[in-house]
C-alpha cells in the first residue's frame, strides 16, 4: 500500500499544490480531496495515475482548496461517461453539506447530458459521523473533527495486521478524535509552519498547528508514523530538512515531511 501526496500546501500556496492525496492498494485507489482547481489533473498525471482510476473519492470539507478540484473530477467523469469512454461507476463520499454543494454546483455548471449520470453511475454518497464503509476491501470510518470553521470530516482506515491509518483533516487535532488517533500506526496531520516561524505565519490565528505542535501531539498519542501536510511554501526548497529538524526534538517515531508527488510506502 502506498500513500502519494498529490499536493502538500495550504490554501494560498503558489509554489506547490494544495493538500490532497491518493492511497494505492493493490491497484485500487482512494483519492482524498482535489485541491483548488484543474491542477488536480496535472498532479494525477505527474504522479503516474490515470484520473479514470480514481473511482473512490472522499472530500473532507467545502473549502476551495479541497473542493474545487473535485468539481473538475466530476466534470471529467460525467463528460467521459457521456462520450462512452468511461466504463463502470464511481463514488464520491462527503458529509451532507459538501454533497449538497457538489450537487448544486455541478447541476449549474455542467450540461444536462453530463449531469444525468449523477446518481446513475457517479454516486454522491453522504456519510455521517462514525459511519463505516467498505472501500477497496478495507473498513473506513468517517468522523466529524468538530471544526469551528467549516464542518469537516476525517477518516480512519484499517490496514493489514490490525494496523490503523488516520487522517485528521486540515485543522489541529481535537480530543473527540482520540478514539481513532490514539496509538494509530499512521497519522496525517497538518503543520502550517515551523514553531520557530509562528510569528511570521500566524498559524494559530488561522486555526492551524506548527510542526512542534503536531509532533508533540503524535508523541502524546503514541503514534508510530507521522505525516505532515497542509504546509506553507516559503521554505519549500529546505522545508523537509527544516521541519524534520524541528520535529525530531518532539517526536520519537518516524516523521515524514513529503513534497508534492512523493510516495510513502505504508506498512
Amino acid at each position: 500500500m502506498n500513500l502519494t501526496m498529490l499536493g502538500t500546501g495550504h490554501a494560498l500556496v503558489t509554489e506547490c499544490y494544495n493538500t490532497c492525496f491518493v492511497i494505492e492498494d493493490n491497484k485500487k485507489y482512494f483519492m482524498v480531496d482535489g485541491g483548488g482547481g484543474n491542477g488536480i489533473l496535472h498532479q494525477l498525471k505527474a504522479a503516474g495515475y490515470d484520473w479514470m482510476d480514481m473511482r473512490e473519492i472522499f472530500v473532507t470539507h467545502k473549502h476551495i482548496d479541497h473542493l474545487t478540484g473535485i468539481i473538475w473530477m466530476v466534470r471529467m467523469i460525467c463528460q467521459s461517461m457521456n462520450h462512452g469512454e468511461y466504463e463502470g461507476e464511481a463514488n464520491i463520499y462527503a458529509h451532507e453539506e459538501v454533497i449538497d454543494l457538489i450537487s448544486d454546483m455541478v447541476g449549474k455548471l455542467l450540461l444536462p447530458k453530463e449531469v444525468r449520470f449523477i446518481g446513475e453511475r457517479l454516486h454522491l454518497i453522504t456519510v455521517e459521523d462514525g459511519e463505516k464503509k467498505i472501500i477497496n476491501d478495507r473498513e473506513v470510518i468517517f468522523f466529524d473533527i468538530k471544526s469551528t470553521k467549516a464542518k469537516q470530516f476525517g477518516f480512519s482506515m484499517e490496514l493489514d495486521s490490525g494496523k490503523k491509518f488516520v487522517c485528521c483533516g486540515d485543522e489541529p487535532y481535537n480530543s473527540c478524535e482520540e478514539v481513532y488517533a490514539k496509538g494509530c500506526d499512521w497519522l496525517l496531520h497538518e503543520a502550517f509552519c515551523l514553531y520557530s516561524q509562528a510569528d511570521i505565519f500566524d498559524p494559530y490565528e488561522k486555526h492551524h498547528s506548527t510542526v512542534k505542535d503536531a509532533c508533540q501531539l503524535a508523541e502524546k498519542l503514541g503514534v508510530r508514523n507521522l505525516v505532515l501536510y497542509h504546509m506553507e511554501d516559503k521554505n519549500l526548497k529546505n522545508r523537509k530538512e527544516l521541519y524534520r529538524a524541528e520535529g525530531s526534538g518532539y517526536f520519537s517515531g518516524n516523521l515524514y515531511v513529503p513534497d508534492d508527488l512523493e510516495t510513502i510506502e505504508i506498512c
